[in-house]
């Protein structure tokens, strides 16, 4: 089992570069950069690259609809090479309120628009001539453009051919095909006990199609994390804001993929009334309105012998990636204190 935390969102990248680089120290293995509408990942991932010299530095995500293809190809293939491979490219959709509110691109045909670009980058990366028919047609057929387009390859010789690719995806779909063709899968909320009932039948349908030659599915899963007493309270109140805004405000209602998976996972009465109030602009009651169960159940927050069971649960699912999100004054040291908890 590998230990990974996320880049923080913060006016001041280059301090949370230092924090990561302590984390380092201690046994960090993977890093999670995030672009929602904050500063950009790719920037920060380079930067990342500089400092570091054995974590693996994963996009976390990249939204597919704010690059083409072959740029998101050519961008994960400079980042491997300027990291020494240690490049993670994470991908997902993001969502309707982002893609078309901040990037005013239609946000359509998520699966099959996810699907071509993993394909595309596999063979930008295998330094193969770029034909594609499809939803993205390459080079622009004729009739569009100038018609000068022909079919090119990447100059360069990236390190490796076979880039890691991580999906974030929630819906049956989504997580059904990347258990067919990804590397890793990007959930939320990992809860161990009802993994089975929210994913099991589209984890299963893929399965079943995924290429030998990809490995074993792997998966990250785990969540807040607080050892030490005094910052239990201040971690679930941290998780309770976190949770709200998915499970409430991520979405409209009937379109919100983390208040489904949250039904699924057995809290369906919880999830509606969380939207219902976060909605309805009362966010600090629906944060309180999350069940202790969810929080306790979905966290890394309590007494080292709960944190260990707990990790001991996640990896039982499958989770190979332990994703912690610390609340401590002493981040390394806590780290490398549940790094030694690792199966």
């Amino acid at each position: 089992m590998k230990l990974s935390t996320q880049l923080p969102y913060s006016d001041d990248p280059v301090a949370g570069a230092a924090r990561i680089v302590e984390l380092e120290k201690v046994g960090l293995d993977v890093v999670w950069v995030a672009e929602a509408y904050s500063f950009d990942a790719v920037s920060l991932m380079g930067y990342l690259a500089a400092r570091t010299e054995r974590i693996e530095i994963g996009s976390g995500i990249l939204p597919i609809y704010s690059r083409t293809p072959t740029l998101t190809a050519m961008t994960a293939a400079g980042l491997d090479a300027l990291s020494g491979g240690r490049a993670i490219l994470g991908l997902g959709t993001s969502g309707p309120q982002v893609i078309e509110g901040f990037h005013g691109v239609p946000f359509d045909k998520p699966i099959g628009r996810t699907r071509e670009v993993i394909e595309i980058c596999r063979a930008v990366w295998r330094r193969e001539r770029i034909e594609h028919e499809g939803i993205y047609t390459i080079p622009v057929p004729e009739g569009r453009g100038t018609g000068l387009g022909k079919p090119l390859k990447l100059i360069n010789h990236p390190r490796r051919p076979d880039i890691p690719i991580w999906i974030a995806a929630l819906g049956d779909k989504n997580v059904e095909m990347t258990a067919e063709l990804a590397e890793g899968w990007l959930p939320h909320a990992v809860v161990p006990e009802r993994m089975q009932q929210a994913f099991g039948e589209p984890l299963a349908a893929g399965l079943a199609k995924r290429s030998p030659e990809l490995g074993p599915l792997q998966m990250t899963g785990g969540g807040f994390l607080a050892i030490e007493e005094e910052m239990w309270e201040p971690a679930r109140q941290a998780a309770r804001a976190m949770f709200a805004l998915y499970v409430g405000g991520m979405g409209a209602r009937g379109k919100n993929f983390y208040n489904t998976v949250m039904q699924r996972q057995g809290w369906p009465d919880a999830a509606r009334l969380v939207q219902d109030l976060y909605l309805d602009g009362r966010k600090e009651e629906a944060a309180a309105a999350l069940p202790d169960e969810f929080i306790d159940r979905s966290t890394l927050i309590g007494p080292p012998s709960f944190v260990k069971e707990r990790i001991a649960a996640l990896h039982e699912v499958g989770v190979t990636h332990l994703q912690v999100n610390p609340i401590t004054n002493d981040a390394p040291k806590i780290l490398a204190q549940v790094r030694e908890w690792l199966p």
